[in-house]
């Protein structure tokens, strides 16, 4: 069986060492935001080329608290994109706002610029781009359109760690671009913890401090609350094994784009579409398009190797959104619902079983 992301043997070198830690912290007891989380949110600032980072609970309470953090009046209008995970959609709304969806790009995975343009409004309080499955959204072309308008930018960097913004020739990481970054740290993640996690990353010293407390409660010393916070703390145990899955994060991105370059170039099947990716994107998933993809499953699934949705519906396709975006089409985001398949992107993947991989697609 080739599997789909085997984190057991992508960490196996680290396990001595993430263990010794953790019995060190069941002597010390500080399991929640104790030294190793200030020292994560360093670390990870710094990989970011950011100057603040804040941990909290996960990927969801990420943007949550970015948005609330923003103090915008109720049901502001907030764009994103129409296919990503349901996380992006049920933050907005758990800050109050008002999701507002933009297809994404002809055979690409980001927001659709020209589709972006025609949704603003003078509601439109926020953008929020997804740099899905690792592709980077077109920064540059967003900000420009929101020049001399009163619009924050969100972007969503849960399946980006580590990329680079493609205007920037690598001079900017994601995480310092915009005014606040969110990042999911959940395992199956380009860097993951053993458990849920998320991180928010900015250069806004007022968006550092207003988001250091509403993580915890709305608190920044015991017992004294300024803000109606939620409980979103990062535990120790996961900042000790994200700090040392951090150092493996670059060499395994490496990978991740080797293995991308192979498929790219390997792949010669005319039912099979290969999506556009940003120049930089560390490729947290491999997506191809297939019109008739039972028949694709089928045969992987025949020849033993692994597979994934991201995602098998758009944010207007979930039961729970049907009424709130009722006969709205997104044309770009339904193709990827209904034909995207995600390949093996298993930083250590052998040429072997590429190889099998991609014979077995071209016989497709």
């Amino acid at each position: 069986m080739i599997k789909f992301l085997d984190l057991y043997q992508q960490d196996k070198k680290l396990h001595k060492k993430i263990i010794n830690k953790i019995n060190k912290l069941f002597k010390k007891g500080d399991f929640i935001l104790g030294k190793e989380v200030k020292i994560f949110e360093k670390n990870f600032g710094k990989f970011c080329n950011t100057k603040y980072a804040i941990s909290c609970a996960n990927g969801t309470d990420a943007l949550t608290l970015a948005l609330k953090s923003l103090n915008l009046p109720y049901n502001s209008e907030v764009i994103m994109p129409a296919m990503t995970y349901c996380s992006t959609a049920f933050s907005i709304i758990e800050a109050n706002l008002k999701p507002v969806l933009v297809d994404t790009e002809e055979l690409g995975s980001t927001i659709n610029i020209e589709d972006l343009k025609k949704k603003i409004t003078k509601k439109t309080k926020v953008i929020i781009p997804v740099h899905l499955y690792g592709s980077v959204a077109n920064l540059k072309a967003i900000k420009k359109i929101i020049k001399n308008k009163k619009i924050f930018l969100i972007d969503d960097c849960a399946q980006a760690h580590g990329a680079y913004d493609d205007t920037d020739n690598y001079k900017k990481k994601i995480g310092s671009t915009t005014d606040i970054s969110c990042f999911s740290l959940y395992p199956g993640k380009n860097l993951g913890a053993y458990g849920d996690a998320g991180i928010i990353t900015t250069n806004n010293l007022n968006f550092y401090n207003k988001l250091r407390k509403l993580r915890n409660l709305g608190s920044e010393k015991k017992f004294i609350h300024d803000e109606v916070g939620l409980n979103s703390r990062l535990d120790t145990i996961q900042a000790i094994i994200l700090n040392e899955k951090l150092k493996n994060l670059s060499s395994h991105n490496k990978k991740r784009q080797k293995i991308a370059k192979f498929y790219n170039q390997n792949i010669n099947n005319k039912k099979i579409s290969k999506l556009n990716y940003s120049k930089y994107s560390v490729y947290h998933q491999y997506v191809i398009l297939v019109n008739n993809r039972n028949s694709l499953i089928k045969l992987l699934e025949n020849n033993k190797i692994q597979y994934g949705f991201h995602y098998p519906y758009a944010i207007h396709q979930l039961n729970v959104f049907k009424k709130r975006f009722k006969n709205k089409r997104y044309k770009n985001a339904e193709i990827l619902a209904r034909n995207s398949i995600s390949l093996p992107i298993d930083p250590n993947l052998s040429k072997k079983e590429l190889n099998y991989i991609v014979k077995t697609l071209n016989e497709f």
